[in-house]
């Protein structure tokens, strides 16, 4: 466990009570593990934060980083661009759903979410007939789009918004369209009813409204809630209905993650603006982007003197680099055929699990698409009753799980499970079996103390 006062402490490590961490330093990876510098060798099930679709020191990627590197290493993207940033942005424009055509590049997830609300903001001021009144936005509840300032005043995640608070502007709360934890009154498909809520916000709000933004299919951070099958189709007809923009904010779903390039390509929707990061450049380096449609990007299309132009823009947006990874990381996704067995190999990981904990009394739910997978750990699953947070229980299940080889990181009393997408049949089974192990011996640990602490007490 860390000493916060020792001065050999430098790394103050973000989401993390630095006066009780378990240090855990990486020396080396390969393949799907990760190897720490006093020798254990871990399982890498959280992808290093959702992002390394395959693998660690992958040849490929590898290379295309050296070749890269022999040539430039970083060019700016304002004002002047690199020939391997123009390759990605016309790929993506390829590979992403629909029409979207017009990439904007930045660091990370919260950042492309940062400028996606700048450039709705900007779209519907200066398009040909402006509706400057339209600058609010509607994002669901327990949405996480990211920490920046903009990002973190769309999110409905209570430890994550309530401290900046005084900050941030207040979005229009939609619905948490969560298929396990139903509304009073809806005990069927919920599709319809989380469909008619958001119409009705939409109805009520359009006219200040610039866009409504989601995550589609699976709400990551917020415990891996999953959406009803066709939320996201209905979504997009009620905005084009109301003349709002979509964003889809596709950081943690995109490449492959759910079975598809996209999550949006499983509903055939093309948002008006796509966020993506994280898996774009297959966990090598920061990279993200901001996806537009043609309308959108001819708003800010006029003479110099009129000044339209997207008012937005970082030092390291468009990283060479990280262009040449991204690259090589779709070539993969596309010749591998990678994508054609993430939705069989997640199906067989959530089957493992379920045929082990789906009656457990402390196992709420197992859920998720393709390689996204939460298991919600509560204290009664007859009225889903949660366990009080002061118990850390996710955070018990996850320490045993490193003990025994397997590197995963909880939100909250939600185990979450993100491998590589490279992972194995065996490397699954292996990974199943240590979480299922762990689920249960910890649980057991907790009803002992808790039957003890009650006789104690009478």
């Amino acid at each position: 466990m860390t000493n916060p006062t020792d001065p050999q402490v430098a790394h103050w490590h973000g989401f993390t009570q630095m006066s009780d961490h378990d240090s855990l330093v990486i020396e080396k990876g390969d393949g799907c593990w990760l190897t720490t510098t006093d020798g254990r060798r871990l399982f890498d099930g959280v992808s290093s934060l959702w992002c390394n679709v395959h693998g660690h020191r992958n040849p490929k990627l590898d290379a295309a980083i050296r070749e890269q590197l022999d040539r430039v290493a970083h060019v700016t993207t304002l004002g002047m661009s690199c020939e391997t940033t123009e390759r990605l942005a016309r790929r993506l424009a390829e590979i992403t759903p629909g029409d979207l055509s017009h990439v904007f590049f930045s660091s990370d997830g919260s950042s492309a979410v940062e400028a996606a609300l700048k450039m709705a903001f900007q779209y519907w001021q200066q398009r040909e007939d402006p509706r400057p009144e339209k600058t609010n936005y509607l994002a669901l509840g327990s949405a996480y789009h990211g920490d920046t300032t903009g990002a973190v005043s769309l999110g409905g995640i209570e430890y994550f918004h309530k401290l900046f608070a005084p900050i941030l502007f207040s979005p229009v709360r939609g619905p948490v369209p969560c298929s396990y934890r139903l509304p009073p009154g809806v005990t069927s498909d919920p599709l319809q009813h989380y469909a008619d809520e958001i119409e009705s916000l939409l109805h009520q709000h359009h006219g200040q409204l610039a866009a409504v933004v989601m995550e589609p299919l699976v709400q990551g951070a917020a415990g891996m809630i999953t959406h009803p099958r066709g939320l996201l189709g209905k979504v997009r007809k009620l905005c084009d209905r109301y003349d709002v923009l979509l964003i889809c904010d596709e950081v943690a779903t995109g490449f492959g993650r759910t079975g598809k390039m996209f999550a949006c390509d499983h509903e055939s929707v093309t948002p008006d603006i796509l966020c993506i990061g994280k898996g774009l450049t297959g966990g090598y380096l920061p990279m993200a982007a901001t996806v537009a449609r043609p309308h959108v990007f001819d708003a800010f299309l006029a003479p110099v003197s009129e000044s339209r132009q997207f008012f937005h823009g970082h030092t390291f947006g468009g990283n060479p680099l990280a262009a040449a990874a991204a690259l090589a990381s779709i070539e993969l996704l596309e010749e591998s055929a990678l994508l054609d067995r993430v939705s069989e190999r997640g199906q067989r990981l959530r089957d493992r699990l379920s045929d082990a904990l789906a009656n457990h009394p402390n196992v709420g739910d197992i859920r998720g698409r393709g390689m996204m997978i939460g298991i919600e750990l509560v204290a009664d699953r007859s009225n889903q009753e949660p366990f009080s947070s002061a118990l850390q229980v996710g955070r018990l299940v996850c320490r045993r799980t490193v003990k025994n080889g397997v590197w995963i990181r909880p939100l909250g009393d939600v185990i979450i499970l993100m491998p590589p997408l490279i992972a194995t049949e065996k490397e699954l089974d292996m990974f199943a079996d240590v979480v299922i192990e762990s689920v249960d011996a910890e649980l057991a640990t907790l009803s002992k103390q808790q039957s003890v602490s009650l006789l104690t007490r009478e």
